[in-house]
C-alpha cells in the first residue's frame, strides 16, 4: 500500500543559498545606496540638486531671454501670470502691460491689459545665444510666440531685464563656485590633513596649529580682507577665479580636520600594518589602502561644504566685494535689491535669495543623507 505524504514547508536550514540575502556579498557602493534610499528627504533633495545643476549646464536654453536683453519701457514690471483658455486661441498665454508714469515715486505703475494676449509655446524662437559658448542657437525651452513680446514670469529689474532669465544664468556661476572651491579645498585638505594624520608627532602638531590659526580668524573679516585685495581692474574671469580661490583657502580647514581624524582612526588597522610590512611606500599605503576606506565620508563632507562656498560667494557679491556686473550670480542679483525703496516697488527681485535657500537646504539634506549612509554596516 502506497502512503501519500502531504508536502510540508521547508525549514530555514533547507532554504536554497540563492534565496538568502546577499548583503554580505554586496559592494560598499551598493550598501551605501541602499541605506541612502531609506532617507526620503535626502532622495528628494538629490533630485532637486540634480535639477539645479542641469539648469546651470543648460541655462542659455532654459532661460526665456539672454541675460543682456532689456526693455527700458518695462523697468520694474511685475510678474506675469500664465493663463489657459480652452475656448479661444492662443490656449496658453500671458496678458500685456499698461504702464503709466507715477510722479510721486518716479516709477511706472503697471496694470494688466486683458485686451492683449501673447501666446506661449515650447521651443520658441528668441534671442540668439551660444550654448556653452560653442553651439549657436535661438531656441528657448519656453517663450512667447511673437519674438520680443513681453514675457516675464518673475518680473523685470531696473533696466527691464527678465528676472527669471537672470536667476537661471546666475545658477551657473553660483553653483560652479561651490564645486570648484570645494575641489580646491579638497586638495589642501587631503594633503595637509593626510600628512597630519598619517605621520603624527611633530608634523601633526605643526599642521594643527596652522589650522587653528586659520579657524581663529573670524570668517567674514577674513573674506572681506582677501576680497579687497583683488585688483578692481581685473576682468570678470580673473575675479571669478580669485573669489573661488579665496573661498577654498578658507574652507579647507574643516575638511582637513575630518580627514585627519579618519587617518588617525584607521592608522593602526591590520590592513594598513600589513601593507607597511609588505614594503609599500607611504604614498601607496595612503592612496591604495587608507583613502578608499573612507571615501564615502569625504564625499559626505564635500557635499556639506558646498553650501558654505555658495553662501560665501553670495555674501561677498552682495557686499560689493565679490563678483561684479556684467557677471550674473545670485549674490550680484541680490546686491541690486538692497534698497528698501526697490524692495517695496519690486519684491520679486528677491527670487535669487529664494534660489540660494533652496539650493543650500537641498545640498545640506543630501550631505546629511550621505553622512548617515557612509557606514552602511551600522543598523
Amino acid at each position: 500500500m502506497t502512503v501519500l505524504q502531504t508536502p510540508t514547508a521547508a525549514s530555514p536550514d533547507e532554504v536554497p543559498a540563492a534565496a538568502e540575502p546577499t548583503l554580505a556579498l554586496a559592494s560598499q557602493q551598493t550598501l551605501i545606496w541602499r541605506r541612502f534610499k531609506r532617507n526620503k528627504l535626502a532622495v528628494v533633495s538629490l533630485w532637486i540638486v540634480g535639477f539645479i545643476y542641469f539648469t546651470a549646464a543648460f541655462c542659455e536654453f532654459l532661460a526665456p531671454q539672454t541675460q543682456e536683453t532689456y526693455a527700458s519701457d518695462r523697468a520694474y514690471a511685475p510678474p506675469q501670470l500664465m493663463k489657459v483658455s480652452f475656448t479661444s486661441s492662443p490656449h496658453l498665454f500671458v496678458n500685456g502691460y499698461k504702464g503709466t508714469p507715477n510722479p510721486e515715486t518716479l516709477l511706472r505703475d503697471y496694470t494688466v491689459d486683458k485686451s492683449q494676449r501673447y501666446g506661449i509655446r515650447l521651443f520658441a524662437k528668441g534671442d540668439h545665444y551660444k550654448l556653452w559658448g560653442l553651439i549657436p542657437s535661438d531656441r528657448h525651452l519656453i517663450g512667447p510666440s511673437q519674438p520680443g513680446a513681453p514675457f516675464h514670469l518673475l518680473g523685470t529689474d531696473d533696466q527691464g531685464r527678465d528676472n527669471l532669465s537672470r536667476v537661471i544664468y546666475g545658477t551657473r556661476i553660483s553653483m560652479s563656485v561651490g564645486l570648484i572651491g570645494v575641489s580646491a579645498a579638497l586638495v589642501l585638505g587631503l594633503l595637509l590633513g593626510g600628512i597630519s594624520g598619517y605621520f603624527g608627532g611633530l608634523v601633526d602638531g605643526i599642521v594643527q596649529r596652522v589650522i587653528e590659526f586659520f579657524m581663529s580668524i573670524p570668517t567674514l573679516p577674513l573674506w572681506l580682507g582677501l576680497a579687497a585685495a583683488v585688483p578692481p581692474g581685473w576682468s570678470a574671469l580673473k575675479t571669478y577665479f580669485a573669489i573661488t580661490l579665496i573661498l577654498s583657502l578658507i574652507g579647507w580647514t574643516g575638511l582637513a580636520r575630518v580627514i585627519r581624524s579618519r587617518f588617525l582612526q584607521i592608522r593602526g588597522e591590520d590592513f594598513v600594518l600589513a601593507a607597511e610590512l609588505d614594503g609599500a611606500r607611504w604614498h601607496r599605503v595612503v592612496g591604495r589602502h587608507m583613502l578608499p576606506a573612507f571615501t564615502s565620508h569625504i564625499i559626505a563632507s564635500l557635499t556639506l561644504a558646498v553650501p558654505g562656498m555658495i553662501l560665501g560667494e553670495t555674501a561677498l557679491s552682495f557686499l560689493g566685494l565679490g563678483l561684479q556686473a556684467p557677471v550674473v550670480s545670485w549674490g550680484v542679483l541680490l546686491s541690486g535689491a538692497q534698497s528698501i525703496r526697490v524692495l517695496t516697488a519690486a519684491p520679486w527681485l528677491l527670487a535669487a535669495g529664494a534660489a540660494v535657500v533652496i539650493a543650500v537646504m537641498a545640498l545640506n539634506f543630501v550631505g546629511d543623507g550621505l553622512r548617515d549612509a557612509a557606514d552602511p554596516y551600522e543598523s
